[in-house]
């Protein structure tokens, strides 16, 4: 499916985020705002960050022919022509995204892909009252998209394979990293595992066990260091020889009891790691561990120099 025009339904931050990853990738973009200040101000908002991006030598096409991509609109349906995927931006209200999407439904051809990026709504309940509901799916993106390129792609029972697939494709070809999210779980992956950490962490400074400032300070000069470059998964598998296996050989059950002090009881089973294992070595293989171990450090030494080498990164 070829999409080269797409609209964004809110005009807020996140709609400013797609317009460019859109923009930038040579999609004329249609933008639709209720409220006229924040449609008014969109461009200029948009051109803001185009220009640090700029400044930072990561924009590879001219700001004003990205800005020349983008158009405002005051009416719904004039923003909805000739679109082939439509971004909703909206507010987190579940009643408000399902009169929208009803107004939507019966303006948009009948092959546009209709996208939320809603961070917790079961697709299925915005979709409950369409029509067409094979066509629509949720596209949650990270903040900011243009520079967090990972987007959640969750579809509701009723989304046919043939929506994902072009979801996948057009979010592919503008540089995204999209993930297929099963089963509309709340909050999907990216804001259940920030909440696992968060609450955590809130508990640990509740208990008097560490300060919030050193919490962040772990977090930041260790955690969030490795986890920039490889995922927990990979971490683990590169932390013990023998890969995720002998991690949870080692490991499981000092997590098991960490995890029963908060009242949470989920045992890693055999069946677990293998498949976590199994999914890993596809890119990271056991055998080559000393090997894949030294790809970690030479790639923590290239981004500890950049920090050292570069005062704005020493936050």
């Amino acid at each position: 499916m070829k999409i080269d025009q797409a609209a964004i339904i809110g005009a807020g931050a996140i709609g400013v985020g797609w317009a460019i990853v859109f923009a930038r990738s040579g999609i004329a973009v249609n933008t639709y705002d209720l409220d006229e200040r924040q449609l008014g101000s969109f461009h200029s908002r948009v051109e803001e960050r185009l220009k640090l991006l700029a400044e930072n030598h990561l924009l590879d096409r001219d700001i004003h022919k990205i800005l020349g991509q983008i158009h405002t609109y005051k009416s719904l349906q004039d923003a909805c022509v000739n679109v082939s995927y439509l971004q909703e931006c909206g507010p987190e209200r579940l009643e408000v995204k399902k009169s929208l999407f009803g107004e939507l439904e019966s303006i948009v051809d009948a092959q546009t892909i209709i996208a939320s990026s809603s961070s917790a709504l079961k697709p299925s309940a915005m979709a409950a009252d369409l029509k067409y509901s094979e066509r629509f799916l949720v596209v949650h993106p990270a903040n900011p998209p243009y520079l967090l390129p990972i987007a959640e792609v969750v579809p509701s029972p009723s989304t046919n394979s043939e929506t994902i697939e072009n979801a996948f494709e057009f979010l592919s070809d503008l540089g995204m990293k999209p993930v297929l999210i099963n089963g509309e779980p709340e909050g999907f992956v990216f804001n259940r595992l920030q909440g696992a950490v968060l609450r955590e962490a809130y508990c640990l400074v509740r208990d008097g066990v560490i300060s919030a400032k050193d919490l962040d300070l772990i977090v930041t000069q260790a955690l969030a260091r490795r986890w920039s470059l490889i995922g927990p998964f990979t971490t683990s598998a590169l932390n013990v020889e023998g890969g995720n296996r002998a991690h949870a050989a080692r490991m499981a059950d000092s997590y098991y009891r960490m995890g029963l002090e908060r009242g949470q009881d989920d045992p890693w089973s055999d069946e677990l790691v293998e498949k976590v294992s199994q999914s890993i070595e596809q890119d990271w293989k056991v055998e080559d561990w000393e090997k894949n171990v030294l790809r970690r450090d030479l790639a923590l030494m290239h981004l500890l120099k950049l920090i050292q080498q570069d005062p704005e990164l020493k936050l």
